[in-house]
């Protein structure tokens, strides 16, 4: 039992555990507390695009990752026309990605950041930052394992990885920035006679009981085990998102979904739960004198696509990354470029995104852009590899001409 570790990670999902993984590879002592025990539901839609299995794969789970359902790209339907888009291909991303649910992922990276050496605690809740001296040393943590007892872990350095809610990134300081967007989704579970289709399915023109087209998406991504995961995602750009319904929202996309997936209340495996997610690295500050904040507890969340897992393996690895430099050379100060490094890897990319979400928003536009996307193959390729930040950094196609124009335009332009 590690008391007194290097680094203290609060919480085991996606950014904590690849957080451990690299700090444990690189010999540092490190415990993750993670709330709940494994297996535990996560409300998600499952789907891990190239992005996310790069990072699973350097972690040393390709082989783990083939046994579940892999599919090759994106169907995207919208008013009436249907594309299948292959992943683009990419110099340093796979050409495919899988569907596997966070009842069974988190478990897998956990496990396997155990086995780089990292120590998990499950059960396991972190009650309170310790700060001494204005500095934050560690946490008090209740076992539930312990018959719920209370004990303080002390740290060199801590690791706030505890999700879009994140208690305790809150009790550290952290808020978000209410200027950039929000994402609102709620996803089921349902069986279907198409779950082990090659393609998870997009749907751009989601529509409210009364026919009105809503700025969104609308999900059916085949889990291969006989069931589909469905969901549904708004951003707070569109003005009447408060007032939506996602319950009566998602029973409509049901309903208006192709007949052929076979969803309907009785094929329901379970009713949706829902959350709201931080976008954009909207939650901050990302780093303190002595911690650093992570994936969804920093808003890591790609605003283009919802997408969060990817960037929780990406910055989890990124944190671990400072801190093992601080730990080797006892420089506290470096833990200050982490939000560098962050802005960085996502700045400009999530500050267009920004501005893209904001043009859809108007549902005017939204319709327009999209009705319009539609009738073009190779812009919907540009599209998905925008949107999946497939970009490729020495290639100055089609799809990078554009975001380049956008960018430039984005840097100069001030955010209101």
């Amino acid at each position: 039992m590690t008391a007194h570790p290097d680094v203290l990670v609060v919480g085991g999902g996606p950014s904590g555990a690849s957080c451990a993984y690299w700090l444990a590879e690189h010999g540092h002592d490190v415990l993750v507390v993670e709330k709940k025990r494994y297996p535990r539901e996560k409300t998600c839609g499952d789907g891990l695009t190239p992005r996310a299995v790069r990072q699973l794969e350097d972690m040393g789970l390709g082989e783990t990752l083939a046994g579940h359902h892999r599919f090759d790209g994106l169907r995207s339907i919208a008013f009436g026309r249907t594309l299948e888009l292959r992943w683009p291909e990419h110099p340093d991303f796979p050409s495919y990605g899988y569907v596997i649910t966070r009842h069974d992922l988190d478990e897998l990276v956990a496990e396997r950041a155990v086995k780089a050496g990292a120590t998990l605690w499950q059960e396991s809740e972190a009650l309170a930052p310790l700060i001494e001296g204005g500095v934050v040393q560690g946490a008090s943590v209740k076992r539930k394992a312990e018959g719920g007892r209370v004990e303080d872990v002390r740290a060199r350095y801590v690791v706030v990885a505890d999700g879009a809610n994140s208690r305790f990134g809150r009790a550290l300081g952290t808020s978000r920035n209410r200027q950039y967007p929000l994402g609102m989704a709620i996803r089921g579970y349902y069986s279907s006679p198409r779950h082990d289709e090659p393609w998870i399915e997009s749907h751009l023109d989601i529509r409210d009981k009364a026919g009105n087209v809503l700025p969104g998406y609308g999900w059916i991504f085949p889990v291969g085990d006989g069931r589909v995961n469905v969901g549904i995602g708004l951003l707070s750009t569109f003005n009447q998102w408060k007032s939506v319904n996602t319950s009566h929202l998602m029973e409509s996309f049901v309903d208006y979904a192709p007949a052929s997936w076979g969803l309907s209340p009785e094929t329901s495996c379970g009713p949706p739960t829902g959350g709201r997610l931080p976008m954009a690295l909207s939650v901050g500050p990302h780093a303190g004198q002595t911690y650093l904040v992570t994936g969804d507890a920093g808003g890591a969340i790609n605003p283009f696509n919802g997408e969060g897992i990817a960037y929780a393996y990406e910055t989890g690895r990124l944190a671990a990354s400072v801190l093992d430099r601080a730990l080797v050379t006892g420089n506290d100060l470096l833990l200050q470029t982490y939000d560098s490094q962050l802005q960085a890897a996502y700045g400009l990319y999530y500050k267009v995104a920004r501005a893209f979400v904001k043009i859809i928003g108007r549902p005017e536009l939204m319709r327009l852009l999209v009705s319009t996307g539609m009738h073009s193959r190779t812009l919907m390729e540009w599209v998905l590899r925008i949107m999946a930040n497939l970009l490729r950094p020495n290639e100055l196609g089609p799809a990078e001409a554009a975001y380049k124009a956008v960018a430039a335009i984005a840097r100069v332009t001030p955010e209101r």
